[in-house]
């Protein structure tokens, strides 16, 4: 059985830094392209960022790059989101998902698997 548990969620301040994490089971996580999306209230599921199975390649969606870092230790089975300088329009549920492949991917329809999601809220 796939699970995915993401924590580290939280109610910031404008400017302040998260780490969320992405504890991986029941899949060969070492192979597997690993991604970030968020959802706020009334909008569509989105993009944040995604890493291929090595760490080795990166990409970002453009409304978080140089603010936000993606990384993985595939000894632990864990995919991380560094998100620094935050702003309110960051609110949102963070969900952690599991490709289909080896690499990194923008679509929804690339991922098989997904956690239950974690709630960040910045406030201005």
């Amino acid at each position: 059985q796939v699970q995915l548990v993401e924590s580290g969620g939280g109610l910031v301040q404008a400017g302040d830094s998260l780490r969320l994490s992405c504890l991986a089971s029941g899949i060969t996580f070492s192979s597997t392209g690993m991604g970030w999306f968020r959802q706020a209230p009334g909008k569509e599921r989105e993009f944040v960022a995604s890493i291929n199975w090595s760490g080795g390649s990166l990409y970002y969606a453009d409304s978080v790059k140089g603010r936000f870092t993606i990384s993985r230790d595939n000894a632990k089975n864990m995919v991380y989101l560094q998100m620094n300088s935050l702003k309110p329009e960051d609110t949102a549920v963070y969900y952690c998902a599991a490709a289909r492949g080896r690499n990194w991917y923008l679509s929804i329809i690339n991922y098989d698997y997904w956690g239950q999601g974690t709630q960040v809220t910045v406030s201005s």
